[in-house]
């Protein structure tokens, strides 16, 4: 079976969150986290954005962000690109 199954970085350009500073990077290789390349990875935050994760994955036409964590209280931006 032939699929596009791209390279995804995920970038916080914003935080309000102990967890994550701006600048901070996660890495997807197909569906695996990169962990040898990724900073601090919080499930609330991943549970909110990883459709648009998925959708980049697999050749989506989206736009790079904002995407935003629904921590209500610690508001978390990510820029969401696929990578070379």
């Amino acid at each position: 079976m032939n699929y596009t199954d791209n390279k995804v970085k995920v970038t916080v350009v914003e935080s309000r969150c102990p967890k994550y500073k701006v600048g901070d990077v996660i890495r997807f290789v197909g569906s695996d986290l990169d962990k040898e390349h990724s900073d601090n990875v919080c499930m609330v935050a991943m549970q909110a954005i990883y459709p648009f994760i998925y959708a980049f994955r697999r050749g989506g036409n989206l736009k790079n962000g904002p995407y935003q964590c629904i921590d209500c209280g610690e508001t978390v931006v990510f820029n969401i690109e696929v990578e070379e």
